[in-house]
């Protein structure tokens, strides 16, 4: 049994998990991300979760590696994170030499001899996740979308993470569906994350509590930044018009896009997962209703849109495998 530690960085918590090659998590760990204290702070609070797990692996048990899913680009190498969104003054980080440095003497101990520090995309640590562990693991090719504050995307192609030629392949998110929409933080016009981030969806549902009756007044009263996405879910599953009406609207936009990947990839199995996923049919129907408008006739049958049922597990557990998947690449080498 080989073990493994996996980190999930986002812009609010940094989640970690002691994981085994069987992908079960050993033991877990959580910590806010202290985001705006800058890079050196969320440094020192990645590698307190990493130590925290590292006392679960059994005596003797060296640790395999270390993977951190990280939102934004990385390296080819795996090795810096370019500019991650949410993490103010990050550019260009070395994640393996920033955290070996930090870590305690008993910790250097444990890991193996040439343990890797691995980063990854986020979204391509949660489709590593799936692919093995989670809703995707039966097909051997799909496309994973991340709805949470951004949108974020995977390619699994014959059960193998599709990087693209620097890396940075997948990035659904920035994929126009309007050249004349609203632009995205990226500065891409009609960019899908425009459409159906946590910040454009809450902005939305804000507009529609000032426009029309709604049980959305429930929960917000007159503060409208208390409206939150799980405000917006609940009233929705409540049978309000407006929020089901919002999470239809957003399943059209995905629909658009995600049938335009069928056609250049013929891929046609799609997980679902992040923050907004937790709407579960209420965002799914409208997707499937809409994906094959956008398809060609020759490619519509068999498109399948699932959500992550493993939540955020996934995610962890993804950022493991790509220490496991690094030592198999290595011994077939």
């Amino acid at each position: 049994m080989r073990y493994a530690i996996g980190v999930d960085l986002g812009g609010t918590h940094i989640k970690a998990a002691l994981v085994r090659d069987d992908g079960h998590a050993v033991k877990t760990a959580r910590t806010d991300t202290p985001a705006a204290a800058g890079p050196q702070a969320v440094l020192d609070s990645i590698a307190q979760v990493i130590e925290q797990v590292a006392q679960g692996a059994p005596d003797g048990e060296p640790l395999a590696g270390i993977g951190v899913g990280c939102p934004g680009s990385v390296s080819l190498d795996r090795t810096t994170v370019r500019s991650p969104p949410n993490l103010p003054g990050w550019k260009d980080v070395v994640l393996p030499d920033s955290l070996r440095l930090r870590f305690s003497e008993a910790l250097r101990q444990r890991l193996a001899r040439d343990a890797p520090i691995l980063a990854e995309n986020d979204a391509n640590v949660a489709a590593l996740g799936s692919a093995f562990w989670g809703t995707g693991q039966p097909y051997d090719s799909f496309i994973m979308v991340t709805l949470g504050t951004g949108v974020g995307g995977a390619i699994i192609h014959h059960n193998r993470l599709f990087r693209g030629a620097t890396g940075a392949a997948g990035e659904i998110g920035h994929m126009s569906i309007d050249y004349e929409g609203p632009y995205a933080r990226s500065g891409v016009a009609g960019a899908l994350e425009a459409y159906l981030g946590h910040r454009f969806l809450t902005r939305h549902a804000r507009y529609q509590l000032l426009t029309r009756p709604t049980c959305l007044h429930q929960t917000a009263g007159t503060d409208l930044e208390h409206l939150d996405l799980i405000s917006l879910h609940r009233a929705a599953m409540a049978g309000d018009g407006a929020a089901i009406e919002i999470f239809q609207w957003a399943g059209h936009k995905l629909g658009v896009a995600l049938g335009g990947i069928v056609n250049l990839l013929d891929i046609r199995t799609f997980v679902i997962g992040g923050g907004v996923s937790q709407a579960g049919d209420v965002l799914l129907d409208p997707i499937r209703a809409s994906i094959g408008r956008f398809v060609l006739p020759a490619l519509r049958d068999g498109i399948t849109v699932l959500r992550e049922e493993s939540g955020n597990a996934v995610a962890v557990q993804g950022a493991a495998r790509l220490v496991f998947e690094h030592a198999e690449d290595a011994a077939g080498a």
